[in-house]
């Protein structure tokens, strides 16, 4: 048995070893050229000065050989000083005889730190990385977009302060308005924060944003998070805009905020006070890990509002005076389960006027659930659960589903109304105030309003 096997063996062993010489070769064809996962790397917006993520694209050999890639680099030299290279696990700028065996393939991983242009705009970089096979040139072109921005750490604004609504501003660690200070954000004004940092107002804050220039506040992360998923719908990304006891006069117009811990949070101000301590016009406060807004003994006026995406619920009401006009309060936040309702109602001295706005999500609607004898009243509202109008509830649209574009398994959320929506044309225009003539689109409501932020158009 034993000298059997050994006859095998010595019959096996040349035609493996054989085998593997072939396997082993490697092609000198012209024609024989690496495949690549992508043509062109595309990078997205990242800020100037500022190293990037790591992005990667795969170099595959589809050939039964091996295959030698005689050189790796830069049509312009000059781009070696912009992008960082890693080819199959080596650091580098430009590389020599890279090997990748038959049927198999190599990773790319790429970083930049873009120069700063002077421009306000972005301004787009294309980097042509060559590939040289068996005498043949191909080309993977890496593409970014480099935006300039103004850096702002632990700044305090001690007297009143305007930002231009050109250039981008990058926020670390907190932006405070003092006391008696107006910061004022022109139209088309951008805010990043980094990681936990915050806006604080003591003082006063205008945002005057425009239908064409809304001014924005979000994290100042681009991309995605993993696979689909974009940093743009993920919450928790800074700290959020907080309102502090002495702030008043505060108004937000065509303003985002996204992204936050807390999207907007005015705590310690006087329950008592007449005039609205912060006024939103046609603003859109989503994807807070708490709630996207919070106001605690203060004075709330929304008008045209999308309240939308948080983990805590989405409107967090103690104590105060609150008007909510034309408002879509809505959630179907992803990133853990949802612990309270649309709009939450808390506190002895908690009064609201809600009016020709949409409540419909995941999380339930209204807390408490019985208002009775409470100065709370929703006018020509639409909820998903069924109900009998009562001196709470007039002229309710009861177990109606809005027919949102949203489709929360394909991360899109789009609170605009889809055809044959049972809001369409359901508004009262006589429970309207003036700054509800357009919606943040600037379409008009005309005399017969739909309910929630949005004007149903067929476009």
């Amino acid at each position: 048995m034993i000298k059997f096997l050994r006859h095998i063996l010595l019959l096996v062993l040349p035609a493996l070893i054989a085998t593997g010489c072939i396997e082993d070769g490697f092609t000198t064809s012209p024609s024989d050229q690496p495949e690549y996962s992508t043509d062109t790397l595309k990078m997205g917006t990242v800020f100037t000065a500022e190293g990037t993520p790591t992005h990667r694209f795969k170099v595959f050999n589809r050939h039964d050989k091996g295959l030698n890639i005689s050189k790796i680099s830069f049509s312009d030299a000059a781009m070696e000083k912009i992008f960082r290279l890693n080819v199959d696990g080596v650091s580098g700028t430009s590389f020599n005889n890279v090997e990748i065996r038959a049927n198999d393939s190599i990773f790319v991983l790429v970083e930049a730190t873009l120069p700063e242009s002077g421009a306000n705009l972005p301004v787009e970089i294309n980097a042509s990385l060559d590939f040289v096979a068996n005498g043949v040139t191909s080309t993977v072109v890496l593409n970014a977009f480099g935006q300039d921005v103004t850096r702002l750490e632990a700044v305090t604004v001690d007297s009143d302060m305007t930002l231009a609504g050109d250039k981008p501003y990058q926020i670390f660690d907190s932006l405070v308005v003092a006391e008696g200070v107006t910061l004022t954000l022109d139209p088309g004004a951008t805010l990043y924060f980094h990681d936990k940092a915050e806006l604080v107002v003591h003082g006063t804050l205008i945002s005057n944003g425009t239908v064409d220039r809304r001014v924005n506040m979000t994290g100042d992360r681009f991309g995605q998070v993993v696979g689909k998923i974009p940093y743009e719908i993920m919450s928790g990304q800074w700290g959020g805009v907080y309102f502090y006891g002495t702030t008043t006069g505060n108004k937000l117009s065509n303003t985002y905020i996204r992204n936050s811990t807390y999207g907007v949070y005015v705590d310690s101000v006087s329950v008592d006070a007449i005039e609205p301590v912060l006024t939103l016009v046609n603003c859109q406060l989503r994807n807070s890990a708490g709630a996207v807004l919070v106001a605690s003994h203060a004075p709330v006026k929304a008008v045209g509002c999308e309240f939308a995406e948080a983990a805590k619920g989405v409107v967090y009401l103690y104590g105060g005076t609150h008007s909510f006009n034309q408002c879509t309060f809505a959630n179907y936040y992803l990133f853990s389960a949802i612990t309270g309702p649309l709009l939450y109602l808390d506190g002895e001295t908690v009064a609201a006027d809600v009016s020709n706005s949409i409540l419909y999500g995941m999380g339930g609607e209204v807390l408490p659930a019985d208002l009775a004898g409470k100065p709370v009243y929703f006018r020509n509202c639409l909820f998903s659960s069924a109900g009998t109008d009562d001196d709470n509830f007039i002229n309710t649209v009861w177990d109606s589903d809005p027919m949102f574009y949203t489709v929360r398994e394909d991360y899109f959320f789009d609170y605009r109304l889809r055809e044959g929506s049972p809001a369409i044309g359901k508004g009262d225009p006589s429970l309207n105030s003036v700054d509800a003539s357009v919606d943040m689109y600037g379409l008009q409501r005309g005399s017969v309003p739909d309910i929630g932020a949005y004007v149903f158009s067929v476009d």
